[in-house]
């Protein structure tokens, strides 16, 4: 598996390309495996991942068997492709890579990385037919690789907000009618309460011209009976609902998933057993009590927003020591800027990617920002011995990954 993975990983040097052309050729020398398979398609700027995920758990417990297809992944690349809760097979992984690389070498234009792990899911998934696949958006909609698909069974668009500016645009409106590029003729659509007024517009405005029936949620729908750091008790469209994720923006994506579910038919049994068993990593996740380390891949000012609102839910009375990291093309400052009340120092650090700020550069932001004790370590490993407790690490889901698997070595 290791030369799969080396091979994919290689193809990253060819970008971020968004275009459906190259994906639509890859999968045409497949015969087309995306139009065997029942999609539920799912963009948004967050709350995406999460919301496919329970999903995906309410539709194995409905008897289907459920195709997952997400990321990024947070410690196994076979993360990102599932069925029935289970990773793709080291075997499978392997056979579909060579199939594919020799027909990308064929293509007039290299695919990128995420095109190519994109089609080799639609084959896999084809292969093993699937009752039906949750698909998740990569960037945007319009011109994601996923989008190739022509009919789904319903299409989601979660909340949308200010991130990759530099790709869909700089206004919720401009990113709003990227993600609303999944919208299909005449099939369902379903958009969270969340939803900044200016997006909702335009996701409303483009229902009406494609003819797609749209729900959107209520936020009187989301009633939350209790809290801890554990979950949440809620009381969702009239369903009593364990959600295991925290903070009630967890909750409300429960909400998307238990009106997606139900308009597609799925029993209000699975939608409750599903979504109490659909935990998802980084996303405010608690991975350790004694001494308490909360890891949260969140990485845009929204993100940072939700989760300051459930650390003042669940952690009223505590600052943490944060362990940050970040991508260079994110609205660090403000990112910064939001998460700091709950802060009492920082410690800044390069995750292992050409995209990441440096530790020194997201120091001297957070010195900006009003963090007093700042210490940019020189890698991940001198930041962990840095550390104090409590602990969250957050910014990203690639330093998210890199602790995972630093701390299932230890």
């Amino acid at each position: 598996m290791t030369q799969a993975l080396q091979y994919i990983r290689s193809l990253g040097r060819f970008g971020i390309k968004p275009g459906l052309g190259r994906a639509r050729l890859l999968c045409a020398a497949l015969g087309n495996p995306q139009e065997r398979l029942r999609c539920v398609h799912v963009a948004g700027t967050n709350g995406k991942g999460s919301t496919c995920v329970m999903l995906a758990e309410i539709a194995r417990a409905a008897g289907l068997k459920t195709g997952l297809y997400t990321s990024p992944y947070v410690t196994e690349f076979r993360e990102s492709l599932q069925i029935n809760g289970e990773m793709i097979p080291e075997e499978a992984l392997c056979r579909w890579t060579e199939t594919l690389r020799d027909i990308s070498q064929t293509l007039p234009e290299p695919a990128t990385e995420y095109e190519f792990v994109t089609a080799l899911a639609f084959a896999w998934f084809a292969e093993q037919a699937c009752d039906v696949v949750i698909l998740e958006v990569g960037l945007g909609g319009r011109l994601d690789a996923t989008n190739i698909i022509t009919a789904p069974l319903c299409s989601v668009i979660t909340k949308i907000s200010l991130d990759h500016t530099g790709i869909l645009g700089d206004t919720l409106g401009e990113i709003a009618a990227e993600k609303c590029g999944i919208l299909k003729t005449g099939c369902p659509a379903v958009t969270s309460c969340e939803q900044p007024e200016e997006a909702l517009a335009v996701v409303r405005g483009r229902a009406i011209r494609l003819g797609c029936p749209l729900t959107v949620s209520s936020p009187d729908e989301c009633k939350i009976l209790h809290s801890t750091l554990a979950g949440s008790e809620a009381e969702l469209a009239g369903l009593r609902i364990s959600v295991p994720l925290l903070g009630r923006h967890m909750c409300l994506n429960a909400l998307t998933a238990v009106h997606t579910a139900r308009l597609l038919g799925w029993p209000d049994a699975a939608i409750q057993s599903g979504i109490a068993r659909g935990a998802v990593s980084a996303r405010m996740e608690v991975i350790s009590r004694e001494p308490l380390i909360l890891l949260d891949g969140g990485h845009n000012p929204d993100g940072a927003r939700a989760l300051t609102a459930t650390l003042r839910e669940l952690c009223p009375d505590i600052q943490f020591c944060a362990l940050c990291g970040m991508m260079a093309d994110k609205d660090v400052a403000e990112y910064l800027r939001i998460i700091k009340p709950h802060m009492r120092k920082i410690i800044t650090v390069k995750p292992d990617t050409t995209r990441a700020l440096s530790a020194d550069e997201l120091a001297k932001l957070a010195r900006q920002a009003g963090f007093v004790e700042t210490i940019a370590a020189s890698s991940l490993n001198e930041a962990l011995r840095l550390a104090d407790y409590p602990l969250l690490v957050c910014g990203s889901f690639y330093l998210a990954r890199e602790i995972r698997n630093s701390i299932a070595m230890r």
